[in-house]
C-alpha cells in the first residue's frame, strides 16, 4: 500500500535524512491565490502542504486545485480561489452572491453589462475582490430626463444617484428647492429627475377686511332672490402674508399674521326660499346679455305695456309667456320684476336660443 507522507513524517525525514533528503521534498510551485502569483516554494508532499507552508486557510466554498491530498512536483501550479460575499447593486436592482471571481469585472453579471468600460462604479473593475467579501455599486451609462425650474432636457450619465447626477451638472439645490425623487434615489433608466427652485418671502400689507354676512330665509322671496335687511360695512386689517413661488409663479400666499385695525360690521341679507309649483326659483344666468337686449327691445324698461301685444323689457307676447311657464310669477310679463322676466327668457333660451328675439343681434 502507497503511503501519504504526512506534515509529522516530513519533519521526521527531514531530520533522518539530512541535506539530501530536505532537498528532495522542497518544492518550487507557482502558487497562484485568487489569481495573484505568490511566492510557493515549500517543503511539501502534498497540496495541503503547500497551503500550510504560506499559511492559507481555506473556509467553506473556497476552492484549491489539485486537491488537497494531490501529491505536488516540482514547478507545479496551486490555484486557490476564496468565495467572497458580494452585494451587488446594477442600475438600481440589488443582488447578493457569493463568488469566486477574482475581479468585479470576473463576476458575471458585471461582465454581461454593455459600455461597462464607460460604466461608473464603487470599486475598481480590475482591482481584487477582498476575501471577507463587500458592497458594490455599478451604473453603466444611461439617459436620464432632467427638469430644472420647468426646463426639460436629456442627460446621458453614469451617476448612480440623483444626487451625483445633480453634482454633474452643477445643479445645487437650496433648502427651499425641491428635489423629486429624493437626493438619494438610485437611478434606473427610467428616472425622471427634477429640481424645482422655491422662493419663499413675507409680505406685510394693510387691505380691507369684507363684512361678515348673516344669511336669513325669507318664504316671500323668490329663490334666487336677497334684500339686505342691515348693511354691512368692511374693516381693515394689517396682514402678513408668507408668498411662496416655483418656478417663478407664485404657487401659495398664506395669512401668517393678522392684526385687525377696524372691526367690519356684519350685514343682515335675507334669502328667497320661494319656488314656483314646478320647483323653480329665480334664474339670473346671463343677466348681462338679456339687459343688452332689454335695451333695444323696450329701452330697459322692464314694466311696459304698449298695447302692442308684448309685454316687459323683453316684450314676450302673452302666449309665449304663459308657454314658458311665466304665470309661475304674474299673470303678464311686464307685471313680473326684471329678475322674474330673465328667468322666464332662460327657460325659452334652453329650447330656441335666441331666435324668437328680434334685438338678438344686441346678445
Amino acid at each position: 500500500m502507497k503511503k501519504i507522507l504526512t506534515a509529522a513524517a516530513l519533519t521526521l525525514a527531514l531530520v533522518a535524512g539530512g541535506t539530501t533528503t530536505a532537498t528532495a521534498l522542497h518544492k518550487d510551485v507557482n502558487l497562484i491565490v485568487d489569481g495573484q502569483p505568490v511566492r510557493g516554494g515549500a517543503f511539501a508532499v502534498t497540496v495541503a502542504d503547500v497551503l500550510t507552508a504560506n499559511g492559507i486557510t481555506l473556509k467553506p466554498h473556497d476552492t484549491v486545485s489539485p486537491a488537497l491530498d494531490a501529491t505536488v512536483e516540482d514547478g507545479q501550479q496551486v490555484a486557490v480561489s476564496y468565495a467572497k460575499p458580494i452585494t451587488l447593486t446594477v442600475n438600481g436592482t440589488t443582488v447578493a452572491l457569493v463568488t469566486k471571481a477574482h475581479t468585479l469585472a470576473d463576476i458575471p453579471q458585471v461582465a454581461a453589462l454593455p459600455d461597462l468600460d464607460q460604466a461608473w462604479s464603487s470599486f475598481g473593475l480590475d482591482d481584487p475582490l477582498p476575501r471577507d467579501g463587500a458592497q458594490i455599486s455599478v451604473s453603466t451609462p444611461k439617459a436620464i430626463e432632467v427638469r430644472v425650474a420647468g426646463d426639460k432636457h436629456v442627460v446621458t450619465t453614469t451617476a448612480n444617484t440623483v444626487a451625483k447626477l445633480l453634482s454633474e451638472e452643477n445643479l445645487v439645490a437650496d433648502n427651499d428647492d425641491i428635489v423629486s425623487p429624493a437626493a438619494d434615489t438610485v437611478l434606473t433608466a427610467d428616472t425622471k429627475v427634477r429640481l424645482d427652485r422655491v422662493e419663499i418671502s413675507t409680505k406685510t400689507v394693510t387691505e380691507a377686511v369684507p363684512a361678515p354676512v348673516t344669511k336669513k330665509k325669507n318664504s316671500t322671496l323668490w329663490a334666487g332672490e336677497s334684500k339686505t335687511i342691515v348693511k354691512g360695512k368692511p374693516g381693515k386689517a394689517t396682514r402678513t402674508y408668507k408668498i411662496t413661488v416655483i418656478n417663478g409663479k407664485v404657487d401659495s400666499k398664506v395669512v401668517v399674521n393678522e392684526v385687525v385695525l377696524v372691526k367690519p360690521k356684519t350685514a343682515t341679507v335675507e334669502v328667497g326660499t320661494k319656488t314656483s309649483p314646478n320647483g323653480v326659483g329665480i334664474n339670473l344666468a346671463r343677466a348681462a346679455m338679456w339687459d343688452r337686449i332689454a335695451r333695444c327691445e323696450s329701452g330697459g324698461n322692464w314694466q311696459i305695456n304698449t298695447g302692442n301685444g308684448y309685454y316687459g323689457g323683453l316684450q314676450f307676447s302673452a302666449a309665449s309667456w304663459r308657454a314658458m311657464g311665466g304665470r309661475d310669477f304674474a299673470a303678464l310679463p311686464h307685471q313680473a320684476t326684471r329678475a322674474q322676466q330673465i328667468t322666464v327668457a332662460n327657460r325659452y333660451y334652453a329650447i330656441s336660443g335666441l331666435q324668437p328675439w328680434g334685438c338678438a343681434h344686441a346678445a
